[in-house]
């Protein structure tokens, strides 16, 4: 049978504890607001002083995630839990959860190490991972990529950090290739000043670097010469059409002949005297 005593001590235990439990949960509510308003404050900091989007969202997520642990373990203590005993509890979930989310934890890493690293950014046209398009957004886990034709690629950040990585757009100008055929019968140094001619003619083509034509091998079909200039990266497209336009268009006025041409193929029958087989052979009436 509970005693007036004892019932006094549990109403006392029960007010205090319902105070602590109200405390806890008024510093959780404070601590959650708090968090949130302090990351994003460090957020909107870091890209006043020119840092990346990309650092400055990774570093706002992080430091939210690590104010909202401080907090809970702020709230538990106050509800009487040991922070030693709150510490070991955190140590060995936090190991069970590594073993366990290892290929999670990878993608983490991975992450991290694309955001210090910045083999691209935001914006940037890469080919990673077999996957070509433009980066969207560089997660902790995951990376979004847009292609050419509008499909949403997510890649792990594990398997773009262990395949070979190509920006297209890491610098702000990009060079042009464009191979032709020379005749051998043609004026080798007249389709060189024709190529030179042509690419100062293309508006996009840049001045510096200066165009320049390269003799290459001399092949089957002619003699294979390579024109390369320089464009801005986000004009490339819209200057390697007009570039090949105005190679075609300048060989044709020059009277240059440029392709493979035709080839003449003379099958000749293995008899004694050596008669082509167009000869022996008539096609039927």
């Amino acid at each position: 049978m509970t005693t007036p005593i004892d019932r006094t001590r549990l109403l006392q235990w029960l007010e205090d504890f319902s105070l602590d439990l109200l405390a806890a949960a008024l510093i959780l509510a404070i601590g959650v607001w708090l968090s949130r308003r302090l990351s994003q404050g460090l957020e909107r900091v870091l890209k006043r002083i020119g840092a990346d989007s990309t650092v400055s969202g990774f570093l706002r997520y992080l430091s939210y995630a690590a104010l909202l642990v401080i907090t809970m373990v702020i709230a538990l203590q106050k509800l009487g839990v040991p922070a030693a005993s709150l510490l070991a509890v955190l140590g060995a979930a936090g190991l069970a959860i590594a073993l366990a989310m290892k290929d999670s934890l990878s993608n983490i890493a991975a992450g991290i190490m694309l955001i210090v690293l910045r083999p691209f950014r935001e914006g940037d046209t890469v080919q990673v991972a077999g996957q070509e398009g433009t980066i969207e957004q560089i997660r902790v886990f995951q990376t979004r990529l847009r292609t050419a034709d509008h499909r949403v690629v997510v890649l792990p950040n594990s398997s773009i950090t262990t395949a070979p990585i190509i920006n297209f757009t890491a610098y702000p100008r990009r060079r042009m290739e464009v191979l032709v055929n020379i005749d051998y019968r043609d004026d080798l140094r007249l389709a060189q000043e024709v190529l030179l001619a042509a690419a100062t003619g293309v508006p996009e083509v840049l001045d510096d670097p200066a165009p320049s034509v390269s003799i290459g091998r001399l092949a089957e079909t002619g003699i294979e010469v390579t024109l390369f200039a320089w464009a801005k990266t986000y004009e490339l497209g819209s200057a390697r059409t007009a570039l090949v336009m105005a190679v075609r268009d300048r060989m044709d006025a020059a009277n240059l002949a440029h392709g493979a041409g035709p080839r003449d193929v003379r099958v000749y029958h293995h008899d004694a005297d050596g008669t082509p087989a167009s000869k022996i052979i008539r096609p039927n009436p």
